[in-house]
């Protein structure tokens, strides 16, 4: 069984990996897979034709900047579909790209579903008859989403979200190890024991090299003051790549004022947050995973100025939010501190807040909780591949059927 799978982001490859760790449980025949993705995709045998450190670029702007480089992986991936013929093609988010690649599969009678809803509720709702015609199958992380395609004739479905299972059962993991006592790195062993009394503050700049260059240097100014008000606090930086983790190393000396205990991690996002006070998450994927963990929060993002008028003036202008779960929420769950909201005067007083209000973090951490029962996220995978095989016989080593 073959199966194309392209995943251009991070938080694509995890979602990619679990996915195709659950068909490999269930498919009584070896999987072939190959496509865009990272090192857990790699992980579960997937063979990669360009890494998600090198196709996740976000904003116009740089993606124009970049454009031969995702021509040219396009129509690689595309005469992929000719000379390999896959059984499926598996797009994860990124749909700038995969829907591209989703049309031409679709000429070629290769089935494609596309896990992750393009946020059609957001901005250029016009895509919605065009998405339907180029996909077999659409898979949506939230709830309201489905609804956005009736009457098209694309099946689209909610199971569930992947992630509180994906971040519950790493977090469990972890901690049997510790109780285990496990050599598996602790992060608690990385902190300070010199600081006899502080706050434990999570910096989540992103992942991309043009997000961390705009986001990191606020959010260390912010640290700073935080300290000067505050008392000691060990503000730690999970890199989600290596090359996020060098990039963040390189930045530093250019940086004029950093806290006085500052860790840099690569990996161990997760954990960080179960263990943090508070933190500031760019807008993505990690704020549903410290929403999910319970982590009070303060959303923030800056992007150049072109990517950012051009999405302005794209955007629904009936949304409110930019953060998933103030979105799922459809209110405010996290502070949002987006563009030229976001300075470092304006972040040290939202994490002081967070960490001297306790009313206010209370009230956060109940919203959350209401945000994570919506996702029905407890057996969601089994429930989404399910709905990928759809059922149907997968064929064996001596059948030809497809796996749809």
């Amino acid at each position: 069984m073959k199966i194309l799978i392209s995943a251009g982001e991070i938080s694509g490859d995890a979602y990619g990996a679990a996915l195709l760790r659950e068909l490999r449980r269930i498919v009584p025949e070896p999987i072939e897979a190959y496509g865009i993705g990272g090192d857990l995709l790699r992980d579960e045998g997937a063979k990669l034709l360009a890494h998600a450190s090198e196709t996740g670029v976000m904003g116009f702007w740089e993606v124009a900047k970049r454009f031969r480089f995702f021509s040219r992986l396009l129509k690689r991936l595309t005469a992929s579909l000719d000379t390999r013929r896959p059984d499926l093609l598996l797009t994860i988010d990124y749909p700038g790209f995969n829907l591209r690649l989703a049309a031409q599969a679709k000429k070629r009678g290769i089935k494609t579903v596309h896990f992750v809803c393009p946020q059609v509720w957001a901005w250029h709702k016009n895509r919605i008859p065009k998405i339907a015609k180029i996909l077999d199958k659409l898979i949506c992380l939230f709830p309201f989403e489905p609804a956005l395609f009736d009457g098209t004739g694309l099946d689209a479905v909610f199971l569930g979200h992947p992630l509180p299972e994906l971040v519950n059962c790493e977090i469990a993991k972890l901690r049997n190890c510790e109780i285990a006592g496990s050599e598996n790195q602790n992060i608690s062993q990385l902190r300070n024991s010199a600081i006899p009394q502080f706050q434990r503050i999570a910096l989540f700049p992103g992942s991309r090299a043009t997000e961390i260059s705009r986001i990191l240097p606020i959010e260390l100014e912010a640290a700073v003051m935080l300290e000067e008000r505050v008392g000691p606090c060990e503000f730690t930086i999970p890199a989600p790549t290596r090359k996020a983790y060098d990039h963040i190393h390189s930045l530093l000396p250019s940086i004029p004022r950093k806290p006085q205990h500052l860790i840099i991690t690569a990996g161990n996002s997760r954990k960080i947050l179960s263990q943090s006070d508070a933190a500031a998450i760019k807008s993505g994927t990690s704020t549903l995973e410290a929403c999910i963990l319970l982590c009070p929060s303060v959303i923030v993002y800056k992007m150049n100025h072109v990517s950012a008028f051009i999405i302005k003036k794209l955007a629904d202008t009936k949304l409110k939010f930019v953060g998933l779960p103030n979105i799922l929420a459809q209110k405010q769950v996290c502070r949002e501190l987006i563009q030229s909201d976001f300075t470092a005067p304006a972040l040290a007083d939202e994490l002081q807040r967070l960490l001297t209000d306790t009313p206010y973090r209370d009230e956060m951490r109940r919203s959350m909780e209401e945000v994570n029962a919506s996702l029905h996220g407890d057996t969601a995978i089994p429930r989404i591949v399910a709905e990928i095989t759809n059922g149907a016989v997968v064929r064996s080593p001596r059948q030809k059927s497809s796996p749809l």
